[in-house]
């Protein structure tokens, strides 16, 4: 097996069709390894329908628990707490950040942390091949530690399994659980769409995918919607060092056809959205197999 690399399809918003493309790339480029880092609303599995193998429970926070044996209900953790989580020495837990304040004042250590589960983190086999998925619990904090750890039990499958790609469903926006999905990673899709926001949430994540050093490359869907649009996203990738355009998706109701039947678009139909990421594809493995 050869270098391995990382691809992750990112957007600065959610509904670009990230997950569609990443649904199409995976039956273009079969025996890959997926994974979808979007842990909090994770729906890569709604159309590959992948046979979960293994689980496993995620351990994303800590809590504070009062030994009610020990306590002198002197009333120094609910004073120091800063997050004002303990009242009548009664833990709230949603008020409660598991810092730790309470168990470093209490005089006779009546005061812990305990692990709590956050989440479950899977590994499952499609017919595109081993995929590996996560989900957060509603609510819950610490999507990007449980995004590493998706990408890390990739790595893990990749290695054993001898492959040399990890296809990755990032999350959408700019925040902590895409920079755990795009650092480190070979090469970054960002899927936008002619909007307003459309072209300002692009901007923002090439700033990101520019900070930790990450190549881009961009793909506009729906792009005939609004060809005004359009032509700007065109002039800003031209004026940010060239950023290549590696394709431009048209308007296709077989794509929403296709997902109300959970396919992916290339599996269902050959029709204009179809045929175009078939050539967005070839752009974006062209370029990691030139990395």
């Amino acid at each position: 097996m050869g270098k391995m690399k990382q691809l992750t399809v990112v957007s600065g918003k959610g509904g670009t069709g990230k997950t569609t493309l990443v649904a199409s790339f995976a039956h273009l480029a079969p025996g890959e390894v997926l994974a979808d880092c979007d842990v909090d609303a994770p729906n890569l599995h709604l159309i590959l329908d992948p046979i979960i193998e293994e689980s496993e429970e995620f351990v994303g926070a800590k809590l504070a628990v009062i030994d009610e044996e020990k306590c002198l209900k002197c009333g120094e953790c609910e004073e120091a707490c800063p997050f004002e989580a303990i009242d009548s020495l009664e833990i709230n837990s949603f008020r409660c950040e598991g810092c730790g304040v309470c168990v470093l004042v209490c005089p006779v250590e009546a005061v812990s942390l305990r692990n709590e589960v956050t989440g479950s983190l899977y590994l499952s086999r499609t017919e595109c091949g081993p995929m590996v998925h996560a989900i957060l619990e509603a609510g819950a904090e610490g999507s990007g530690k449980l995004v590493s750890r998706v990408r890390d039990k990739a790595r893990e499958v990749a290695r054993r399994e001898g492959l040399s790609l990890i296809m990755i469903d990032g999350s959408p926006g700019i925040g902590c659980p895409v920079i755990a999905s795009l650092a480190g990673v070979d090469l970054a899709l960002v899927v936008t769409e002619p909007t307003l926001s459309g072209l300002s949430d692009l901007q923002r994540i090439v700033g990101v995918c520019r900070h930790f050093g990450v190549e881009a490359l961009v793909c506009i869907n729906k792009f005939d919607i609004n060809s005004e649009i359009t032509g700007k996203i065109r002039e800003f990738c031209a004026s940010e060092g060239s950023i290549r355009v590696a394709g431009e998706i048209p308007f296709d109701l077989d794509v929403a056809r296709a997902l109300s039947q959970g396919k992916s678009a290339v599996d269902f139909s050959a029709g204009p959205a179809s045929r175009a990421i078939h050539q967005v594809w070839k752009e974006v493995s062209g370029s990691i197999k030139r990395g």
